[in-house]
């Protein structure tokens, strides 16, 4: 974005340096004494330095499942929309079927077993507690990769892809295609710690992330994200750290500068654009019609006290995200199967409500200054996916202008926003395609 573009209102200036990310995290109910319950302390030596690695496991306690369900059964509802479809938001129908799932069929048991089978640690990294998961392949020859997850998302994001990266023999690829895997918490998401001071802003994060590579012993790896994990593996790649070989990104910052402020304002799209560009001109002008949770988050996160307070109302916030994610999500309650189930949806939400983190994940976004969707000026290698209900579809165009060391670019026919969740089949292929020749 241009200078200008950056000097406008706060408001402004927030949503456009952070328009369109995705996931949220407080002390959550019980999460306090599970640390203290479910991690002994161990000191690990890795490359070369001393660093405290616990680890960690996470067990909701039945009276904290009990308060969700009785908030849930308690939801006082809105009146219906006045329209007959999404324009007003999320339609009552939808989130009431969402809720009387919840309340009635759900269990959170079955998502927290799968998280305590994964290996999970905690690290203090600057100050701050780091939770990541860590899954090691079984081919010794496998490049180490980070996977960095958004807003409204989490590390439940990132489940679906653990078994076709870890172990690409299982899932259709060979042994040369395996990564070991680091998933890591954004701070004041989920279980890594809230920060309790101002700075913890995307180049900060980034710096962090670098750093817990480093501590685990890598000396050569990859990153990869989506939504705001977009936007710091790019920073990631800023920072040119020695082992870092390339990034992935499947929401990448492409979009010319003075093209995105034109789009931001809510101009025409130009006509001096060929078939592709217009394309993903015309979904990110589309998008910045529908930027409302990111312009309060972005200015008055404290605000949002209801979202700690009504389970029913964090879902209907989360899942509005994007018009083509709501609809693909209203589609799968409404029993269509879609590439999320309402279960998939529930499990991020519930960890959301469980560890208390709508307003410290929501704070992300008043910290930010960094542009959501222009270039940035990496210069490292970088392989882009191409989803087609994105919040916009980057054409291969702009991707060479953006990033000179561009090794991989592929137009998928199916996925959106939450592509690793949504398309793990789509979403590993790819960043074992975008990796191939960077081991």
């Amino acid at each position: 974005m241009s200078d200008d573009h950056q000097l406008q209102s706060p408001v402004r200036r927030r949503l456009c340096t952070a328009a369109a990310a995705a996931p949220l995290v407080a002390a959550p109910f019980g999460l306090l004494s599970s640390k203290e319950n479910s991690m002994n302390e161990t000191t690990q030596k890795t490359g070369g330095a001393n660093a405290a690695v616990r680890p960690f496991k996470y067990n909701a306690s039945d009276a904290d499942l009990a308060d969700l369900r009785r908030r849930i059964e308690a939801t006082r509802w809105p009146d219906r929309e006045t329209v007959q479809d999404s324009k007003q938001g999320v339609q009552l129908a939808t989130i009431q079927k969402l809720a009387q799932h919840w309340a009635t069929k759900y269990d959170w048991r079955k998502v927290e077993s799968r998280i305590n089978a994964i290996p999970n640690f905690i690290m203090n990294i600057d100050g701050l507690d780091f939770h990541f998961m860590h899954i090691r392949s079984k081919h010794e020859n496998a490049l180490p990769l980070l996977v960095a997850h958004g807003w409204p998302g989490s590390i439940i994001e990132q489940m679906k892809i653990i078994g076709p990266l870890t172990d690409p023999t299982a899932h259709g690829g060979g042994e040369a295609d395996a990564f070991h895997l680091v998933i890591p918490s954004m701070p004041g998401y989920g279980f890594s710690a809230r920060p309790t001071t101002t700075g913890w802003n995307p180049p900060r994060i980034a710096d962090a992330y670098n750093e817990l590579m480093k501590r685990l012993g890598y000396t050569k790896w990859g990153a990869a994200g989506g939504d705001w994990g977009a936007i710091v593996v790019e920073q990631m790649a800023l920072k040119t750290p020695p082992g870092l070989v390339g990034i992935h990104t499947n929401m990448a910052n492409v979009i010319p500068p003075d093209l995105d402020k034109i789009l931001f304002q809510g101009d025409p799209v130009p006509t001096n654009l060929t078939g592709d560009e217009k394309h993903a001109a015309e979904q990110l002008h589309e998008f910045y019609r529908h930027i409302g949770y990111a312009v309060l988050m972005g200015d008055r996160p404290q605000t949002l006290t209801g979202l700690t307070d009504s389970p029913v109302g964090l879902a209907a916030f989360m899942i509005d995200h994007d018009p083509a994610s709501y609809e693909m999500i209203a589609r799968s309650i409404s029993g269509t199967p879609e590439g999320l189930s309402p279960d998939d949806v529930l499990d991020n939400v519930t960890l959301f409500w469980l560890t208390n983190t709508a307003i410290s994940a929501g704070r992300l976004y008043w910290e930010n200054k960094t542009p959501f969707f222009s270039v940035k000026g990496v210069k490292i290698p970088v392989a882009v996916s191409a989803f087609p209900d994105e919040l916009f579809q980057a054409p291969k165009s702009w991707a060479e202008q953006a990033y000179p060391k561009l090794v991989h670019y592929n137009k998928l026919p199916k996925g959106g926003h939450f592509a690793a969740w949504e398309q793990p089949k789509f979403y590993s292929e790819e960043v074992r395609a975008g990796f191939k020749t960077l081991r």
